[in-house]
């Protein structure tokens, strides 16, 4: 079977050119929007480049400019959108409202995958205060992809290692603690933590299968299925040294976030749902959705005792 045409719009982003790179590596056609507002960031016109010697075709085109957006969807057959939902980077999810308009213009595209990757929105209707702008965002984008009938995947359910793991699950930080380490309650919450490359890697699997049309694809790998006590004992065994455990409760953890500013309150109420509630993990996947580690076990995952040797 011939593979997909692939557009990946947000291409020079943290999971974005992972998705470039795994998508060439898997043999698609490999399509980036190249945006007239990069301006001088002379890194992400490197990066685009760098796609080009490697075989991406560079498409322009801007969200100010619906055309562009069309023109540029009509080279392909998928679109995928992993634009920034984090705060603490940048929150363009209502861009999507855009794309999702030219995709309805031009007609053609078999499969979007619009920027989602974390939490399961549908699941976190009672989210915390700013964070739960995140979720509504992307359902506002999900309502009008289904309002317009396009076809689609969504890609939910993972702890991004880099944001969850290399750092114990600390705030403010994303490299490990040398002597004290904070444990959320009594750290035994499940927490579905999987390595960026591994994300790409099962994003792009999903474009050409049809158990994954008009599903949830969750990123759930078994062996990756971790308390945070667990990824510290992990840290602690490769370093051989035992680190001081501090327990901060769901109270105190919650009256901390007072003195965050914005992007610190939005990241904090997301690993309060992470690390209190289990919300990654506390639910049976149902006839919605797919679990990637079993429709793709040639995708052979990063272990977190593997992915945390990175940072001694």
């Amino acid at each position: 079977m011939e593979k997909s045409k692939v557009l990946v719009v947000g291409g020079t982003g943290f999971l974005g050119r992972r998705i470039v790179s795994a998508s060439l590596s898997q043999g698609h056609p490999t399509y980036v929007l190249q945006r007239p507002e990069i301006g001088l960031d002379i890194d992400k016109v490197q990066m685009l480049l760098a796609f080009k010697k490697q075989g991406a075709h560079l498409v322009e085109g801007s969200f100010s400019d619906l055309e562009s957006l069309v023109r540029a969807v009509k080279r392909v057959d998928v679109v995928i959108c992993p634009m920034s939902g984090v705060h603490i980077r940048s929150h363009n999810i209502l861009l999507q409202l855009q794309l999702v308009e030219a995709i309805k213009i031009a007609g053609n595209i078999k499969r979007f995958l619009p920027s989602e990757f974390g939490f399961d929105p549908p699941r976190m209707g009672h989210a915390l205060e700013p964070g739960r702008v995140t979720f509504d965002d992307k359902m506002v984008v999900r309502k009008a992809i289904q309002d317009a009938k396009i076809p689609f995947t969504y890609v939910c359910g993972a702890g991004i290692a880099g944001y969850v793991a290399g750092n114990l699950s600390q705030l403010g930080t994303l490299v490990p603690p040398k002597e004290k380490v904070l444990i959320y309650g009594d750290g035994n919450a499940k927490v579905s933590v999987v390595d960026e490359d591994d994300i790409a890697a099962y994003t792009i699997k999903t474009i050409d299968d049809p158990r994954t049309l008009n599903k949830t694809l969750y990123l759930r790998p078994p062996e990756n299925e971790l308390s945070q006590k667990q990824l510290v004992e992990m840290w602690e065994n490769l370093i051989g040294k035992k680190l001081e455990h501090i327990s901060i409760s769901e109270e105190d953890f919650l009256a901390s976030m007072k003195g965050m500013d914005f992007a610190g309150q939005a990241g904090a109420g997301h690993f309060y749902h992470m690390f209190y509630e289990g919300a990654l993990t506390n639910f049976e996947i149902g006839k919605e959705g797919e679990e990637a580690s079993k429709l793709y076990p040639e995708v052979k995952y990063t272990r977190m005792d593997e992915y945390l040797k990175l940072y001694t």
